[in-house]
């Protein structure tokens, strides 16, 4: 039998990064004719999800096939959607923003200023020693 000389299998071969957590900027992509920016309101399945556009309508949205289960869109996300010339009920999911992308988009002046920014990621690995309000025991006592 052959010795296995390899150092893994297909993830490690994919090249989802070297694992130090940095991460790149990118340049930062404005809405151009026929696009629109919009909040996830809810997720629907089936890569659709129920987004609130900043022109006022509510749409139907189909998440595109290159972001998906690589880019996890989750609801209050800010995206940009591209617009259907036949069908206004709907669009296509071209980009999500980050929280810091977004608080750019809100500072230059593209979102209105009644849009709430919600960062889900920094709150994924909070445990009870970071915040007192939220932890529900109370250790000086035992």
């Amino acid at each position: 039998m052959p010795k296995n000389k390899g150092k893994g299998g297909k993830n490690r071969k994919k090249g989802k990064g070297d694992g130090d957590g940095s991460t790149f900027k990118r340049e930062l992509v404005l809405k151009e004719e026929g696009q629109e920016y919009g909040q996830v309101m809810k997720m629907l399945g089936n890569g659709r999800l129920e987004a609130q556009c900043f022109d006022g309508k509510k749409r139907i949205c189909h998440i595109r096939g290159k972001m998906r289960k690589k880019v996890w869109v989750n609801v209050s996300d800010i995206v940009l959607l591209g617009l259907r010339a036949f069908q206004d009920a709907k669009a296509d999911v071209i980009l999500k923003y980050t929280a810091d992308e977004s608080r750019k988009l809100k500072s230059l002046g593209e979102l209105p200023d009644s849009t709430s920014i919600v960062d889900t990621g920094s709150t994924a690995g909070k445990s009870c020693g970071d915040a007192e309000d939220d932890c529900a025991f109370d250790f000086e006592d035992i």
